[in-house]
C-alpha cells in the first residue's frame, strides 16, 4: 500500500542512497526508517517521477522490512 505525503511522519524517514527499477513504476527511491535511535535499512521507497501509467502514485511512500504502520 502506497501512503500519501500528507498521511506520513517524515522525521522518521532518512535519505538512503539506494534505487531500484520497476519496469511499469520507474525509479525507486528508498529511506531509512528511524525510530528511538534504531534505523530500518531502506525500509520504505517512493518513486519520485513515476512513469504515465504509474503517476498516481507519485510521492506516495510505501513500507516494509517489518515496520508496522499504525493510525
Amino acid at each position: 500500500m502506497y501512503f500519501p505525503p500528507s498521511a506520513v511522519k517524515r522525521e522518521y524517514l532518512k535519505p538512503s542512497d539506494t534505487h531500484t527499477h520497476c519496469v511499469w513504476k520507474g525509479e525507486a527511491s528508498y529511506y531509512n526508517v528511524e525510530v528511538d535511535g534504531k534505523v530500518n535499512e531502506d525500509a520504505a521507497w517512493y518513486y519520485p517521477e513515476p512513469s504515465a501509467m504509474a503517476a498516481r502514485i507519485k510521492d506516495h511512500v510505501a513500507f516494509w522490512h517489518g515496520v508496522k504502520v499504525e493510525d
